[in-house]
């Protein structure tokens, strides 16, 4: 079972909030400016799910696009992942709702989250992968989305500036026989765990449950220590990039488009001179929608696809860094 089966990205799809929630307004909010905001980050704006809306809402458009994409029903979807540090509830799995709110429920449709923050959606890519070709699902549904708007502290200007809501989505199933779809060349997966408390929810789970304290204290929130994640984001990004490249006898000429995770312009700035790559290679929408965490890569790689901004016949690269530490890389042909 799953002899010579090869998967690949059949669809793609993504949806934001409605509401923006911009420099000038966080001027208002803190000592602040757009200035100070742009010159140190690249982010312009952010999109900011409100209160009657949930992570499976976003999931929803952003699934149905992505089904729409590859010209299937929901109905033929045999896994849902849902990637995400910002889920519904504790338990049970946002996977779940979503599964429900597709009308899925009623097949007994196997759904699950997965925790990689930003790195979540290549997590989930890998996990989708492995489970076409050992020909345990045709296809499978993976959702990046986050609502970080609901765990940011709005009094830290070093924080919240960095994040917005949002949702992308990909349906993974059997490469096709007349060639359609994008095959999944490769996924790397790497976790270190020795500076877990770089970026952090510091309550909410056994550590620290839930108490008035923790909550006046804000320690359900997310908390970030910039100069070494600046560092690590680096340092692993070009180390990805840089692989791939040779692994894949890659030059600049040869590579579509790179679609990185969306954290920090300057991030994505130092990664290029190191690499003596052109910075329009990378497919950068950081100034619109800031850092979504696990939506970050798919809403680009969504844009970047409808947008035409990818050419015919050169692979994309991904990759993304995150909590954990985690970090993830793959290979895309189209």
């Amino acid at each position: 079972m799953g002899k010579d089966l090869k998967a690949a990205l059949l669809g793609l799809g993504s949806f934001v909030p409605a509401k923006k929630l911009t420099n000038a307004d966080f001027e208002k909010m803190l000592d602040t400016s757009d200035e100070w905001i742009t010159s140190r980050t690249g982010i312009k704006s952010r999109h900011i799910a409100t209160l009657e809306e949930t992570t499976s809402d976003l999931c929803v458009p952003a699934a149905k696009a992505a089904l729409a994409d590859a010209g299937i029903p929901a109905s033929e979807i045999d896994l849902v992942i849902v990637c995400t540090l910002t889920p519904d509830y504790m338990m049970p799995s946002t996977a779940c709702v979503l599964q429900n709110k597709l009308d899925l429920s009623g097949r007994g449709v196997p759904a699950f989250d997965l925790n990689a923050a930003c790195s979540g959606f290549l997590y989930g890519l890998s996990t989708a992968k492995a489970h076409v070709e050992s020909g345990q699902a045709r296809n499978v549904l993976v959702c990046g989305v986050e609502i970080l708007s609901r765990v940011l502290d709005y009094k830290d200007r070093s924080t919240s500036i960095l994040f917005g809501d949002g949702a992308g989505a990909a349906v993974i199933g059997r490469q096709r026989a007349d060639g359609s779809g994008h095959a999944i060349r490769e996924v790397n997966l790497w976790a270190d765990g020795t500076d877990f408390q770089h970026i952090i929810i510091r309550a909410g789970g056994t550590v620290h449950p839930t108490t008035e304290k923790t909550v006046q204290e804000n320690m359900h929130c997310v908390q970030v220590a910039g100069r070494e994640v600046f560092r690590f984001a680096v340092t692993k990004m070009v180390e990805m990039i840089q692989s791939m490249m040779e692994r894949h006898k890659l030059d600049a000429s040869a590579i579509g488009k790179i679609i990185p995770h969306q954290a920090n312009y300057r991030i994505l700035e130092s990664a290029c001179e190191r690499l003596n790559l052109p910075m329009d290679l990378f497919v950068t929408n950081l100034a619109e929608y800031g850092n979504t965490s696990a939506a970050s890569v798919p809403l680009a790689l969504d844009e970047a696809y409808r947008g035409g901004q990818i050419p015919k016949g050169k692979p994309v690269l991904l990759a993304a860094f995150g909590a954990g530490l985690t970090w993830a890389s793959a290979v895309i042909d189209w």
